[in-house]
């Protein structure tokens, strides 16, 4: 009776008192150590599809406001608002997808890219875009271009590489120590150097001389 009563007790209270052992974590053999071909496509594609629309909109501003129908100024202030925020997200997803943090980012901003796009795509049927926003391009070629970007992206990000990458987490970045901290010394040394030659040049060039000299013929000349 007694040596049951004990074994109950043994069974029931071992999981409450006892720690439970985890077993150790084993690496996995089919881990990625680089990232693969179509994430790095995905995320240069997202960071150059980012600069392009600084590019572009940097370079459309002065022609919208120099424009006759020129647009009222809360809407050239909410565009501007809306273009460098999307400016940042499009740069954000593909930063975050290189770095292996998450792919979702990506998704849903190319899914929003698309549906923009095929507003403006209706819109442009009943109501034609101004030159201004276009370039002179034709519309096909423009609407073919601006939906091919976010269903490539799209289909890059669907890659298993890609899944797998993202599953395994961001990269683990290795801790370096300060190489100020390391050779203290030899940067002491460097600045040094740095400020006996600029003392030196300092000495035998100074300043306040003769004006007419050399550099003053060359620049007096027409």
């Amino acid at each position: 009776m007694a040596s049951t009563v004990l074994d109950v007790r043994g069974t029931v209270g071992s999981s409450s008192l006892r720690p439970e052992r985890v077993a150790p974590e084993v690496p996995s053999s089919g881990a990625l150590r680089r990232i693969p071909v179509p994430a790095l496509a995905a995320g240069v594609l997202s960071v150059l599809e980012a600069v392009g629309l600084l590019a572009l909109g940097l370079a459309r501003a002065d022609v919208v406001l120099a424009s006759p129908v020129r647009p009222p100024g809360w809407v050239v202030a909410v565009s501007l608002l809306l273009l460098a925020g999307w400016i940042v997200l499009t740069a954000g997803a593909g930063a975050a997808l290189l770095d292996g943090s998450t792919r979702t980012f990506l998704v849903l901003t190319s899914v929003v890219e698309l549906a923009a796009v095929s507003v403006l795509g209706g819109s442009a049927v009943l109501l034609p875009l101004p030159t201004a926003l276009t370039g002179g391009l034709p519309l096909p070629l423009l609407f073919a271009a601006a939906f091919a970007l976010p269903i490539g992206k799209l289909l890059l990000v669907d890659a298993p590489s890609v899944r797998a990458w993202v599953l395994q987490g961001p990269r683990v970045r290795e801790h370096r120590p300060d190489p100020v901290v390391v050779h203290r010394s030899l940067c002491a040394l460097t600045l040094g150097c740095i400020a006996l030659l600029l003392g030196g040049f300092a000495v035998l060039n100074p300043v306040g001389g003769d004006p007419v000299g050399p550099v003053a013929g060359v620049v007096s000349q027409p």
